[in-house]
């Protein structure tokens, strides 16, 4: 494609060289540059691209973008200026990949919590309705039906766009996308043309990443003030930055909640291990998930359905058989002693609490609950206090463990978790750094009947440690332990 296509509604500095070229393709790593290619480099945040250049025009790129020129100046080389190459290779990769997202009916969700179990639903619930989809989330990427890998909860710029044009290509009509804050910060989404986008909530979470709270919810908020007047947005009128969230935005507004009047109203009539039994919209309807949250995640999937134009009753129909995302609230028992284990995925304060409040409310009796719960690594700090009192606080007996410790001590992590716990707390508790061990002592802890709550990793298939991810999966430990300790 030619250079001037690609840059269109790009906000050009400066161009020195050619820009009637031909380039093959767009790499924002300098080790990947194929002959032929363009380099982007982008101002990271622990690397800057700036600084890998000449690399990138020693692997054959015949075009750079950047916001700063280079001392150095290759005549054969066309040198394109920007002010901001993150914004720029978006809008880049969007046109060298025939913007697909024009041609697609491409959702977008986000929030602290519920993003994976919305998207992961929509893609269900829209595959059961006939439709060809696409989805995009944090525990995989799938192209129609086929799964692929997700690494990230948005790709870069360049592998987004390149993965919606496989599913254009694929025959997809609809997307469903988690849109985390890292990725509308590092303008990942930039140009792309959503139908819609949905806010599920805001807790704190990634304050070592945006600094303050404030930052964080503005970023949230930049994806509606950015959606077209011929989008809808859709938002969690219970949530008290849910209204402020689509404050500014062009987007037909709507409202979902289970607490006061909106234009998708649910009420909660049971909630058991065997389901949801619910009112939405005066119609009442059972489903297969467990839980206030999935309650809030339900009625954000069906507000979504009917501003697509989706019949009611085949949306409800369709939805009250679906399952959730892996690793959300996914139930183990064991065959002996029936001690339910639970792996979630909760790894911030506000969702650990939703889950262990659905716990004890789930609770028929003297039921024991037992949780393990850690914190990763180079990650927001000041959640870990905060973490470890909520899991004392609705838990009998806690277990403080590792996460993904990442390059940190875990022992230090704990320590962290362990600091002004209050006296009863203190009770509680005891620490053990390895997973393994300290999922091993809930289920030996546990007695006929009781819950152990095995929080924080939920699908992911490895424990990050000093830079190496190290095969581990919560859900099979879980199942080996039981076959194991009940021999």
């Amino acid at each position: 494609m030619l250079l001037s296509d690609v840059l269109y509604d790009v906000k050009l500095k400066s161009v020195n060289g050619n820009t009637s070229i031909g380039i093959n393709g767009l790499q924002l790593d300098s080790r990947k540059i194929k002959p032929g290619e363009a380099f982007v480099a982008v101002k990271g945040v622990t690397a800057d691209g700036h600084q890998f250049i000449e690399k990138a025009i020693e692997n054959g790129a015949v075009v750079v973008v950047c916001e700063e020129l280079p001392e150095k100046i290759h005549e054969e080389v066309t040198y394109v200026e920007v002010e901001n190459s993150a914004m720029s290779v978006a809008l880049m990769a969007h046109n060298f990949y025939g913007r697909p997202s024009e041609k697609l009916t491409l959702v977008g969700v986000t929030g602290t919590n519920g993003k994976t179990t919305i998207a992961t639903l929509l893609y269900k619930l829209f595959t059961s309705l006939g439709y060809h989809c696409g989805l995009i989330s944090t525990v995989e990427n799938i192209v129609d039906e086929k799964v692929l890998t997700a690494t990230h909860t948005t790709p870069d710029a360049v592998d987004l766009n390149r993965l919606l044009q496989q599913m254009v290509m694929a025959g997809c009509s609809h997307v469903f996308m988690e849109t985390s804050s890292h990725a509308l910060h590092q303008q990942r989404v930039a140009g792309l043309h959503y139908a819609g986008g949905i806010f599920s909530n805001i807790t704190h979470d990634h304050l070592d990443y945006h600094q303050s709270f404030d930052e964080y919810i503005r970023v949230k908020k930049s994806f509606f003030d950015s959606l077209s007047s011929k989008a809808f947005a859709i938002s969690n009128a219970d949530d008290k930055r849910g209204a402020v969230m689509l404050q500014n935005t062009k987007a037909t507004k709507y409202f979902y909640s289970l607490k006061t009047v909106a234009d998708f109203k649910g009420k909660i009539l049971e909630n058991s291990l065997s389901g949801l039994q619910m009112m939405i919209n005066d119609i009442e309807v059972h489903f297969r998930l467990i839980g206030e949250f999935n309650a809030y995640n339900l009625l954000a999937v069906y507000a979504t359905a009917i501003c697509l134009e989706e019949n009611k009753q085949d949306v409800l129909t369709a939805l009250s058989v679906l399952s959730g995302a892996e690793g959300r609230f996914d139930c183990i028992v064991s065959p002996k002693d029936k001690v339910l284990a639970i792996v979630d995925y909760a790894h911030t304060p506000d969702a650990l609490l939703n889950v262990l409040a659905t716990i004890n409310k789930m609770k028929k009796g003297t039921e024991k609950i037992i949780t393990v719960v850690g914190c990763g690594g180079d990650r927001d700090k000041t959640k870990r206090a905060v973490m470890a009192a909520a899991a004392c606080e609705w838990s009998d007996k806690v277990i403080f463990t590792s996460d993904n410790p990442r390059s940190e001590n875990p022992a230090t992590i704990i320590q962290d978790m362990e600091k002004d716990l209050s006296v009863s707390h203190k009770k509680k508790y005891i620490s053990m750094v390895d997973r393994r061990e300290a999922i091993k002592t809930a289920i030996s802890l546990a007695q006929t009947d009781d819950i152990v709550l095995v929080a924080g990793k939920g699908h992911e298939k490895y424990q990050e440690i000093n830079g190496i991810r190290n095969h581990f999966d919560d859900k099979e430990t879980v199942r080996e332990l039981f076959e194991l300790l009940e021999k």
